[in-house]
């Protein structure tokens, strides 16, 4: 029975054994064969794998080491080269100022807001002046108690000179009867002094006038003085602008220099930048610039130097240069940070090329 599915199963993997065999050296010889062919076959299928693996392999190094690199190809001219000097910097309003009270009180009304266009005289903000309109009242009576004063010194001045004018024709009289033998010297006396008494009335009251004068002049002084100080409780822009910035609110109690709002003129924009010392004598006003604002980096807009500083930080070694844009975006702010390009006296040198997408440039030493 052994034999028999032995030989079976030989005859299935493709030998041919009779199943009425009966020589062992014979079955042991066609077993031995039989595996020595599934041996050679195992190993020749193992070395054609190798073999494979190592062709992809030779092939991808070969490939990744030795083939040809696509380059774009550019024709080589010359052309100018320009050296820009790099400034970075905030966008400032060349006029710009605070706008506060001159002098204390509370806050009634604050009449714009940020972001509100104003034009010179507008009044911005309002203080309460229910004190300082009862201040005006008071001056104001104190004016009229001058005028009257001197309404009244005047008509004192009248009287002096109706005295002066009796006492004259009294001492007339009195010495044409004297020179008469009439009157006495005594009477004379009494004459010549009543005059110069009604002289001095006159002296009295002219000086009389003079001091109430003077007064009125105070009282006028005082006057326009509280209402200047009531035309102070409200606040215009001392020129057409935009408010960038508001620092109180209404009922706030405010003294002199207390800032309420900011406010900047859009007639003239430029930007603040801080550039390397080392630059400074490449630098001039009259430049053309380049501005690029952080939101649209992509987008350069046209600038001018106009003016330099003239003093450097000790610490970073920079000054500032003042570059006027000659236009603006659609949306920008005071203070927003923005990188300045300014174009120094162009170099002719041959214009490189880009060669697989990396760009190659010239070293111009002393020229960046």
């Amino acid at each position: 029975m052994i034999l028999n599915t032995a030989s079976k199963t030989k005859a299935a993997s493709g030998y041919s054994l009779s199943s009425n065999a009966t020589d062992p050296d014979a079955d042991v010889s066609a077993t031995t064969s039989w595996l020595s062919r599934i041996a050679w076959r195992s190993v020749t299928s193992t070395s054609l794998r190798i073999m494979t693996v190592a062709a992809v392999a030779g092939g991808l190094i070969y490939w990744l080491k030795f083939s040809p690199i696509n380059v774009d190809v550019h024709r080589v001219e010359r052309g100018s080269v320009v050296a820009e000097v790099l400034g970075t910097g905030t966008l400032e309003a060349r006029v710009q100022a605070t706008i506060g009270p001159k002098i204390s009180g509370r806050l009634r009304e604050i009449l714009v807001d940020q972001c509100a266009r104003v034009e010179a005289g507008q009044v911005l903000v309002r203080l309460d002046d229910e004190e300082l309109k009862q201040q005006v009242a008071v001056a104001q009576a104190g004016v009229d108690a001058a005028e009257a004063s001197i309404e009244r010194l005047k008509a004192d001045h009248n009287r002096a000179e109706a005295v002066v004018a009796q006492a004259q024709r009294k001492h007339a009289r009195v010495q044409s009867l004297t020179e008469a033998n009439v009157a006495t010297e005594d009477d004379l006396e009494e004459a010549v002094e009543a005059l110069a008494i009604a002289a001095a009335g006159i002296s009295h009251a002219d000086a009389a006038i003079v001091e109430a004068r003077r007064q009125l002049v105070v009282a006028e002084q005082t006057l326009q003085f509280h209402r200047t100080l009531l035309a102070d409780a409200e606040i215009v822009a001392p020129f057409a602008g935009l408010i960038v910035k508001r620092h109180r609110d209404r009922g706030d109690i405010v003294v002199p220099g207390s800032a309420v709002l900011t406010l900047v003129s859009t007639e003239e924009l430029w930007i603040s930048a801080w550039v390397d010392e080392t630059e400074m004598d490449r630098l001039r006003p009259g430049l053309t610039s380049r501005v690029i604002f952080r939101p649209q980096p992509e987008q350069a807009w046209p600038g001018e130097v106009v003016r330099l500083g003239r003093e450097a930080d000790r610490e970073t070694r920079e000054f500032i240069g003042d570059v006027r844009v000659r236009d603006l975006p659609a949306r920008w702010a005071v203070g927003q940070r923005a990188e300045v390009y300014s174009s120094v006296l162009p170099i002719e040198l041959p214009v490189w090329q880009r060669l697989a997408g990396r760009s190659y440039h010239c070293n111009l030493n002393s020229h960046r």
